[in-house]
């Protein structure tokens, strides 16, 4: 049951988070006792999420490591700096708007990607690589940009929000390729499969709860959050297309785009969520929740494309 209960929520996984986010604004008093617990659903969900990783993986795509840095600068550089400009363009009175849309852009890749990965036959080792690397790194890399771009324009507690990312996602992460580590590849082979339904309960508790917190925002919708809506959407749609431009650029063969592809395209929303919780203002998890709108439905439309633009290759 619990087999196929994975099976359904993949399949439909493009409407089950937007779902769970209209579940949370519609009944914010009782989604919202699930905020106290988020931090440790959140942890088992990285946990979960890096069971398929070892760090003989990692190093061999290190050796190796021009697309994996691509990856990243699109993702921690241009994307959150073009995310910092249209904001104080569009929304120049707004600061909590403005950190809020440089927080979607700056939060790691998404788990969820190495999903879509596998399902279009991408490079699983680049994408778990990622994956894994930008979930260690973002206790640094979160700080550090939203401290460049943003600055002294938002009160910023630096320390704790470090410690509250070191201990969500990047000491489960490790503590996951420990465990494959130290048990020769074999827990790999069976916790992930087990754990994976848990896991999509996870990010819907998660993604239920902290919607809670948004739930004022989205109810008293206006023209600038309609606007900042749509910028969301412009811009978590050009990632995935700036993943596909450096591909093709860098002629990277199909599997290798398809990771880049999804790589600088999905971010980890439920990351950006809790943080955004914890030391921000509700109205700064506005543009970040509302991502979660969109992530999964590109996510499956660039896999149409993507494989549609093969077969016309192909063909040609």
């Amino acid at each position: 049951m619990l087999y196929r209960f994975n099976k359904f929520i993949e399949k439909w996984m493009a409407f089950v988070t937007p779902l769970c986010l209209l579940l949370g604004v519609c009944f914010p008093d009782i989604a919202k006792y699930g905020l106290p617990y988020v931090t440790y659903v959140f942890a088992f969900m990285t946990f979960a999420g890096a069971l398929k990783s070892r760090f003989k993986d990692v190093a061999n795509v290190l050796k190796n490591p021009t697309s994996l840095l691509m990856i990243m600068i699109m993702l921690h550089v241009v994307v959150p700096a073009t995310a910092c400009g249209l904001g104080h363009l569009l929304f120049p009175d707004n600061m909590n708007l403005i950190t809020g849309m440089v927080l979607e852009f700056s939060i790691p890749t998404a788990v969820a990607s190495m999903m879509w990965v596998s399902i279009f036959d991408g490079n699983s080792s680049l994408s778990l690589s990622l994956v894994v690397i930008d979930t260690i790194l973002a206790p640094f890399i979160i700080p550090t940009t939203l401290h460049i771009l943003i600055g002294s324009n938002v009160e910023l507690d630096t320390a704790g929000m470090m410690k509250e990312l070191l201990y969500m996602v990047a000491l489960p992460a490790v503590a996951a390729m420990c465990l494959n580590q130290l048990s020769r590849g074999k827990i790999m082979e069976t916790w992930p499969q087990r754990l994976a339904p848990f896991s999509k309960m996870a990010l819907m508790f998660v993604v239920t709860s902290n919607s809670s917190k948004v739930a004022p925002y989205i109810r008293q919708m206006n023209l600038q959050r309609f606007a900042v809506a749509g910028t969301i959407l412009c811009l978590a749609a050009g990632g995935y297309f700036l993943g596909w431009v450096i591909a093709r650029l860098t002629k990277q063969n199909q599997k290798t785009t398809i990771s880049m592809v999804y790589g600088t395209g999905m971010r980890n929303i439920s990351t950006g969520a809790v943080i955004a919780a914890a030391y921000f203002p509700g109205e700064v998890m506005f543009p970040v929740m509302i991502g979660t709108l969109f992530q999964q439905i590109l996510a499956a439309i660039s896999g149409k494309m993507l494989t549609r633009r093969e077969k016309t290759e192909e063909k040609a």
